[in-house]
């Protein structure tokens, strides 16, 4: 149902409010078409019992479009004009002083309003603005989630949700805090970000997929400005695509000039397609095409493996971080994929700790079975050992290729289990081969790796140094997450590769210059 008389209400009191930055300072608000659009949808769309339909609002725009303006008029209209009395308005985002752009803009509203100033108690102390008529309040939240337990909420507005170092304080502030509200709402105002392991991309996603119809949900309200994975970027089209602000509080020009600066520039171009353009990018170009890898997901049927020959890389790490041994199984005839089968471990007791450090889901990973962890606070190096001798059972293990960095003693352990174990070099010698052979199988969809994610995400985590021969190799220095698994994947292929009918591919072909 549309209640026209609740949309026009929300309306008009943002239009009575008045602008605080650059030449539009004092002017009055003025809805843009798009901004007006997602009030009255917001506000207008009601249930049968006349409440509000939508509880949670996604709003994913670029940057210079008025996110801020809109976010602070809406926790003003939340806090002091939608007939709530004592209501809790919260104000969120990656840090206090994040949260404090978008209140400083209400403080200003309020100031160039006669009415709203009578009516209000600013507490600048705390960030807090009381409105007294109806003992209400907006006030700032840091991101120390623990504290937040309790809250009686009546609004959320969080700013940038793409910058919340983990899911905490979004999960503690959305579910369930508002449930002895009658129409609670969460409005989260966001440009895209560049972590598709956070909480912003899962509300991106499902956004994502309520607008294309894979999900249904009454509830949620999308809204998504930015161009897709596949469009033009140097397209100026795509450009007013994005930025429904575009003519009006942004100048085209000022829009080409950054797209000049940044099209000769790969760390430029990916923070204009990302606040310019709203793309969701990585911080900085990988080495993977990910889009050819995802098509490399097909299902491994573990059944299907039993008994097979394959070949094995170890990358231990260090004794707090993850240990990586992945198995590659050669195609046995014409047609055949190389199969890639994936084990990760991690200490029990740091799981947490490196969820809320890294912003990485390791803890949902290890729910879903792609993580194992082992007791205490570092790597149970033991409990390594026998996984891997529980495999041989299962599989035929022909050889175990590792670093040789911090790896004697689990080395001699395994070669006392029956296993072949050979060393391999980080270097460019030993690393290049098997590096671009493997970026040829996935552009060639020649390699399944079942889509797993926690090797998807070091894959995804990927940069290479080159020589002056063209020679690569991963560059752990400068891959800032991790890519251990990737490491061991490329030991394995390179194993599995060179043993192939007991003669090495790279010696019938030379080796690839990609």
């Amino acid at each position: 149902m549309f209640d026209e008389k609740k949309a026009a209400h929300a309306i008009n009191f943002i239009n009575y409010l008045k602008h605080t930055k650059g030449q539009w300072r004092g002017v009055p608000f003025d809805l843009l078409p798009w901004q007006e659009q997602i009030i009255r949808d917001i506000f207008g769309t009601v249930k049968e019992n006349g409440y509000r339909q939508y509880n949670t609002a996604y709003i994913e725009v670029p940057k210079k479009n008025g996110k801020s303006e809109l976010a602070a008029a809406v926790a003003l209209l939340m806090t002091c004009a939608d007939n709530e009395w004592g209501a809790e308005v919260y104000g969120c985002a990656s840090d206090r002083q994040q949260a404090s752009i978008v209140f400083d803009v209400a403080v200003d509203m309020i100031d160039q309003s006669p009415a709203l100033k009578k009516r209000f108690k600013p507490i600048m102390s705390v960030k807090r603005l009381v409105y007294k008529p109806t003992n209400s309040f907006y006030q700032v939240l840091s991101a120390e989630a623990y504290t937040k337990h309790g809250l009686n909420v009546h609004a959320v507005v969080f700013d940038e949700l793409h910058a919340q170092p983990n899911r905490e304080l979004y999960d503690v502030m959305t579910k369930g805090s508002g449930d002895a509200r009658r129409q609670p709402l969460f409005f989260l105002i966001t440009t895209a970000g560049t972590d598709r392991n956070s909480i912003c991309y899962e509300v991106h996603q499902k956004a994502t997929d309520i607008l294309e119809g894979r999900k249904i949900d009454p509830t949620f309200y999308p809204i998504i400005y930015g161009i897709g994975d596949n469009d033009d970027w140097a397209n100026e089209n795509n450009w007013y695509k994005a930025n429904p602000s575009l003519g009006h509080t942004i100048d085209i020009e000022k829009v080409r000039n950054a797209y000049l600066s940044a099209k000769d520039n790969p760390a430029e171009e990916n923070i204009f397609r990302q606040l310019r353009l709203n793309q969701w990018v990585k911080q900085s170009t990988r080495w993977m095409q990910m889009d050819k890898w995802d098509l490399c997901d097909d299902k491994v049927d573990i059944e299907f493996l039993k008994g097979r020959e394959c070949y094995a890389g170890l990358d231990l790490s260090s004794t707090t971080d993850i240990t990586a041994f992945v198995l590659v199984f050669p195609p046995r005839k014409n047609g055949e994929k190389y199969i890639v089968l994936p084990y990760f471990w991690i200490p029990d007791e740091n799981l947490r700790t490196r969820v809320r450090r890294d912003h990485v889901p390791y803890d949902i990973w290890e729910k879903q079975g792609y993580l194992k962890t082992t007791e205490g606070n570092v790597v149970h190096y033991g409990f390594i050992e026998n996984f891997i001798e529980e495999l041989g059972k299962i599989y035929n293990i022909k050889e175990i290729a590792f670093d040789r960095w911090g790896a004697v003693q689990m080395v001699q352990n395994l070669e006392g289990m029956g296993f072949t174990v050979v060393p391999f070099g980080q270097g460019y010698k030993d690393m290049s081969p098997p590096s671009k052979e493997l970026m040829k199988l996935a552009l060639e969809q020649k390699i399944s790796h079942g889509g797993h994610p926690v090797l998807r995400w070091m894959m995804d985590n990927i940069y290479v140094k080159t020589d002056p021969a063209g020679n690569i190799k991963p560059d752990k220095e400068k891959s800032t997450e991790k890519i251990d698994g990737a490491v061991a994947l490329i030991m394995a292929l390179d194993r599995a590769i060179r043993n192939e009918n007991k003669e090495s591919v790279y010696n019938d072909r030379g080796i690839l210059i990609l």
